[in-house]
């Protein structure tokens, strides 16, 4: 697997980077650290080139240093003069790397809608797997990893967090969410008016139809989990009901998760904008980590 970790100097990314590490094999993945200097360049208009070229390879060494040794090794380094988001998407290109890392900086609620311009720019235009990373990884324990299914986006988050490192420590669990017109158990106001027979019928097909969805749910996720590495099947899946987003971010957050694993919608001119309503929604209001992972249309 071939990870390109962007880096600005900024603690967001090398914490993005640190994070990043924990999820990559030194002994059979790579991985190349991306700076654009541009802005370096605007900081110190009429700077020497050597001056210039120094605080880039200071920045390169720092996040090196985020890495576990035998990867700082053999790390690659790329830099290029153009845009950020642009050379970040043609370095992924020219390098044919299978992921994307990214810092989002700060938690505040324009900071966290935005993303960042370039973490935003580089999740509109990327064909591949993105990792937003959002603080550092845990010290003292392992990753806790909540990965989303659902039935366009499975195969594909299966194949993908196969390609990811997972130690020992990692604790992973998969959810799913019921989102039927009849999704959630039978609501009061129809409970108190079952002695109506028309009533009574809509009752008993509101409920059949939810017991029905929630059984085909939870079968579809034992079939999920075991599609997926050994982290992830120690846990029970997770069956809920309601908005899949705002069930996705209130369990990963009552969980303590570090990173959530979600699927982005198949993409046309308007909706890769939109990025598919429950990505946008995770990737905008998580707390936690996101790893964004495209889902082409089919044929």
């Amino acid at each position: 697997m071939k990870v390109l970790m962007t880096v600005d100097g900024s603690a967001s990314s090398l914490d993005a980077v640190a994070f990043a590490g924990r999820l990559v094999d030194p002994a059979t993945d790579e991985v190349a650290l991306y700076f654009s200097p541009l802005e370096l360049e605007r900081k110190l208009p009429g700077s020497p080139k050597a001056m210039v070229e120094g605080a880039i390879a200071a920045v390169l060494d720092e996040a090196k240093r985020r890495l576990p040794d035998s990867l700082a090794a053999v790390a690659r380094s790329i830099h290029s003069s153009q845009p950020p988001a642009v050379g970040i998407l043609e370095a992924a290109t020219s390098w044919q790397a299978d992921m994307l890392v990214v810092g989002a900086r700060g938690m505040g609620t324009i900071e966290r809608l935005l993303l960042g311009s370039v973490s935003r720019a580089v999740l509109h235009g990327a064909h591949l797997p993105v990792l937003v990373v959002r603080g550092p990884a845990p010290a003292g324990r392992g990753l806790r990893v909540l990965a989303c299914h659902h039935p366009k986006s499975a195969e594909t988050l299966a194949r993908t967090l196969g390609m990811l490192h997972w130690p020992a420590s990692t604790r992973g669990h998969v959810i799913g969410v019921a989102e039927s017109m009849l999704a959630g158990p039978l609501p009061s106001w129809l409970e108190k008016r079952v002695r109506d027979p028309d009533t009574a019928a809509i009752a008993k097909a509101w409920e059949q139809e939810h017991a029905d969805e929630v059984r085909d749910l939870a079968g579809r996720l034992e079939r999920f989990r075991a599609t997926l590495p050994e982290a992830f099947h120690a846990a029970e899946p997770i069956v809920v009901e309601g908005n899949p987003a705002e069930k996705i971010i209130a369990t990963a957050k009552a969980d303590e998760d570090d990173l959530i694993v979600v699927g982005r919608a198949p993409t046309d001119a308007f909706s890769r904008w939109l990025l598919g309503s429950t990505s946008e929604a995770v990737i905008t209001h998580a707390h936690a980590s996101v790893l964004l992972v495209p889902v082409e249309k089919s044929g």
